[in-house]
């Protein structure tokens, strides 16, 4: 278990998850709603973030899903997942809340993520083109850009995404 600041890293139960959902809600209104619109936000953190939807992450095997608590605020979350044989991870949520931005609980999130997978080789992860704190946090934590997943590649309803990755 890592901290930053007052907020220890542990990992999420499903007494944590109306809390998450709320973070994720403000998360995605506060970063997309400029770019989406309010009602498609309103749509996508419905269907992606419902309540069956986190609870269904809490037991997904080899994945990891861990929340920055401090007792009275659940501040930030990420859930990773990792490929067969183990040697792969993909960071598929990473989200802090905008008000505590910038005070390491990303990285203290990031840092666990990846402990938590001592196997894992790489580690990938899909970020919006248009979602630029986020590319310049996820490099300042060692990613290149990788590509672009295609329309092809991506599941239904899911949005256009550059794929960063780096070497664990």
């Amino acid at each position: 278990m890592s901290s930053a600041g007052n907020y220890f890293i542990r990992t999420a139960s499903r007494r944590d998850l109306p809390a998450v959902r709320a973070l994720l809600v403000e998360t995605w209104h506060d970063t997309c709603d400029s770019i989406h619109g309010a009602a498609r936000v309103g749509e996508i953190t419905d269907s992606w973030h419902s309540p069956e939807a986190l609870e269904a992450r809490l037991g997904q095997p080899n994945s990891e899903f861990v929340i920055a608590d401090n007792g009275s605020e659940i501040a930030g979350m990420a859930y990773a997942v990792s490929g067969e044989g183990g040697g792969a991870l993909h960071l598929q949520q990473l989200y802090v809340l905008p008000g505590r931005q910038r005070l390491g609980i990303g990285r203290a999130l990031l840092a666990e993520i990846e402990d938590s997978f001592p196997e894992a080789r790489e580690i990938r992860l899909e970020v919006e083109e248009a979602n630029a704190s986020a590319i310049a946090f996820y490099m300042a934590n060692g990613f290149s850009r990788l590509g672009r997943a295609d329309a092809a590649d991506q599941t239904a309803g899911s949005l256009p995404a550059l794929i960063y990755g780096k070497t664990l």
